[in-house]
């Protein structure tokens, strides 16, 4: 069996943070060689979070399994050099550089291109460059408030609020992954690279508005924009008799199902609940009457009384919670290695499952320039380039020190 579907594909990870990294680590769990390209200082994520040993701190162990490092600085002329003769037998190259900054920097499609015109070439960063914000740094929390996504918490936190989650970054890393996937099928037809933008805003309005389009789908509009179901202040996990439990009997079968099993037949008979349109024309209605319902019962009740059913229904977890969650642990996703500095690690497992071509955690995070020599020997570099690399600073090997 190989290893993991995208084996055979390397791709040279200039990216930074999460945005970038956690995309980069999804294709490397499928298989990808990712050579992770630092700048002498290291990902900024290095230094974020508890941890045992200086530069590999849990936020970077978080997004950067799966990857090898190699130090290169792209202000030096040797380390450019470096990653323009790399980037001659990849496959992909990725990066965050704004458009400005690339072009200083001298790392813009055009120049790889002339090297390789197999290479697909992802920029991913905060806008579209041929808007206004193109030039705009932006990071999670801007990407919250520009995308409607902190405005949609009003509804229940009475101001707006960003989630408690960088869903921006890990969305649009969701986006980075499939434009990669998508190009490298059109190169397989083509047999040519091409540069590809991911903005985080346009890549967030999508997400948002796929609900929330709403009555503005129609032009002119037939509605308002927002869903109503979801843009409603009780929708939420319900106080049972001793905690919180997440109810959502959803379709027509679903609500006789449940109101057979709590005992409740004459809510199907109130037209307000017969159909999913009803139940949606009056949800206030609906969600009250669903946590008059789940307050009679304990969470163990609920489970035992649902748990034979097709009725939607859940437990509202903790973060610790998640650690001894029975279908976690039933499904073997939790982690546990030895990484060969940093101990004793846990670590989530790989979501998607192929029968043929399973993906596989093959490197652990890498400490800063670890794989500098070994990269650099397979790209070409002779002993005595290697060494000039490294008297420059252009490199460093991270396996001294």
């Amino acid at each position: 069996m190989m290893a993991g579907p995208l084996a055979g594909v390397r791709i040279l990870d200039c990216t930074s943070v999460v945005l970038g990294p956690w995309a980069a680590q999804q294709l490397g769990d499928l298989g990808a060689d990712i050579i992770k390209i630092e700048s002498p200082e290291g990902d900024t994520t290095r230094q974020l979070g508890p941890r045992r040993n200086k530069n590999m701190a849990a936020f970077f162990l978080g997004c950067n399994r799966n990857k090898r490092s190699i130090v290169l600085d792209l202000k030096k002329e040797d380390g450019r050099a470096a990653l323009f003769r790399m980037a001659k037998t990849a496959d992909v190259l990725m990066h965050n550089y704004r458009p400005e900054p690339a072009a200083r920097l001298g790392v813009p499609y055009e120049a790889f291109e002339k090297v390789n015109k197999r290479l697909i070439y992802v920029a991913t960063y905060g806008y579209r460059a041929a808007g206004p914000m193109g030039p705009k740094a932006a990071y999670d929390d801007i990407i919250q408030a520009g995308s409607g996504l902190a405005s949609l918490q009003t509804v229940v936190a009475g101001a707006p609020r960003f989630l408690p989650t960088i869903v921006a970054d890990k969305t649009s890393s969701n986006a980075v992954v499939a434009a990669v996937l998508a190009a490298l099928y059109e190169r397989e037809k083509s047999g040519l690279g091409q540069a590809v933008e991911v903005p985080m805003f346009e890549s967030l309005v999508s997400y948002v508005m796929v609900e929330h389009l709403y009555g503005e789908s129609f032009v002119p509009a037939i509605d308002t924009a927002g869903y109503k179901r979801v843009l409603n202040k009780e929708r939420r996990p319900y106080p049972s008799k001793d905690g919180f439990f997440a109810l959502l009997p959803y379709n027509d079968a679903n609500w006789h199902e449940f109101c057979q099993l709590v005992g409740r037949s004459d809510i199907m008979q109130d037209p307000r609940f017969q159909s999913l349109e009803a139940r949606l024309t009056n949800v206030e209605v609906v969600y009250a009457t669903l946590a008059e319902i789940c307050a009679t019962r304990t969470n163990a009740e609920w489970v035992a009384l649902l748990k034979d059913s097709n009725v939607p229904h859940g437990p509202v977890n903790t973060l610790e919670d998640l650690f001894n969650d029975p279908q976690l642990q039933a499904t073997g996703f939790w982690k546990e290695v030895d990484h060969p500095t940093e101990g004793r690690l846990r670590m989530p497992d790989i979501p998607p499952s192929f029968s043929r071509t399973p993906g596989e955690i093959r490197y652990l995070q890498p400490r800063l320039g670890e794989h500098s020599v070994e990269i650099l020997r397979e790209s070409g570099f002779s002993a005595a380039e290697i060494d000039a690399m490294l008297a420059t600073g252009a490199t460093r090997d991270g396996t001294k020190g």
